[in-house]
């Protein structure tokens, strides 16, 4: 007996090592953010992504880890921060933030895949070769942008019908939306508090008649800035999402964020069970939302079209 114990120990020492190799370590999703981190990381075992990725079977420390980046702002730091999530080898990197994250990590890796949020044009960027046939190594979801700030000059446009010149704010990274009929368009750049406040002075030498905010995280970050400096300089604004409007802003047309983040944890699934980028075609979001400020509008001394109110989800009084 002792000598078939001894005989199966040896046995087991001489598999343990192959046996483990053949064991295939815990994946790691990589994640790059713009924003700062939140005040308690394990909030983030909770959010959209990891919902969606829970459907797909994987939990957080159970059998998927992860890996996160925060740029806090700095968008110079994102080249760095995404070449830190390559070097450490995740099996995907999710680009939270839109077009700047996605950015980086498409220029830091050809080969890991990569999920991306909130991109507005990844055809035109080039990111993708289609929609529907992403090709190469990146795939994800696009929030329309350049098609959303369209409709939002559109809203903008029969609520100030006199009105010959608008401004567009965005970061440097946004596209320009393409004219609206017969108005002329200033696009105002704003990556900094401090640049905030200078387009928003700007604006008052402009004589804008108008504003459309991007739904940029960094803008979104300042809403109740944004929002406030609106009022003071007393120009109507239309937002990207509704938290803009029930700060005090004026109208806001969108898409529903939610639904895009929960989509993005199924596709990071995906690729864990083996699906290739290449292959998951790039959706675009299919719900929208408009909101009405009445007493903002009534402060501006504005009265909302009944076409517009009659298309409202909902209306602030």
């Amino acid at each position: 007996m002792r000598r078939r114990e001894l005989l199966m120990a040896g046995v087991g020492m001489i598999l343990a090592p192959a046996l483990r190799a053949q064991q295939k370590a815990m994946p790691v999703v990589g994640c790059l953010n713009l924003s700062p981190p939140p005040p308690s990381l394990a909030d983030l075992s909770h959010d959209l992504v990891h919902e969606g990725l829970s459907e797909t079977g994987y939990v957080e420390g159970k059998n998927v880890s992860f890996e996160y980046r925060w740029a806090e702002f700095h968008y110079d730091r994102l080249p760095a921060l995404a070449a830190e999530l390559v070097s450490r080898k995740v099996d995907v990197i999710v680009a939270l933030s839109g077009t700047p994250t996605a950015l980086a990590a498409k220029n830091a890796t050809s080969t890991i895949p990569i999920v991306f949020i909130n991109v507005g044009d990844p055809v035109g960027m080039g990111f993708i070769a289609s929609l529907a046939k992403p090709g190469g190594n990146i795939t994800g979801f696009s929030n329309i942008s350049t098609e959303l700030t369209a409709k939002q000059l559109e809203l903008l446009s029969e609520l100030v019908p006199q009105g010959r010149l608008l401004a567009l704010l965005v970061i440097r990274y946004a596209q320009e939306a393409a004219h609206a009929r017969n108005v002329q368009l200033a696009v105002q750049n704003a990556s900094t508090e401090s640049e905030i406040d200078a387009a928003f002075a700007s604006l008052d030498q402009l004589q804008a008649s108008g504003l459309v905010v991007d739904g940029d995280g960094f803008i979104s970050s300042r809403l109740q800035q944004v929002v406030t400096l609106a009022g003071g300089h007393a120009i109507p604004a239309v937002y990207a999402s509704s938290p803009f409007v029930a700060a005090g802003g004026l109208i806001s047309y969108g898409i529903d964020d939610a639904a895009l983040f929960r989509q993005a944890g199924v596709y990071v699934g995906k690729i864990l069970k083996g699906a290739k980028p290449a292959e998951l075609p790039v959706q675009q979001p299919t719900t929208f939302e408009l909101v009405v400020n009445l007493d903002t509008a009534k402060a501006l001394g504005l009265t909302v079209p009944p076409s517009i109110l009659a298309r409202a989800d909902e209306v602030i009084e």
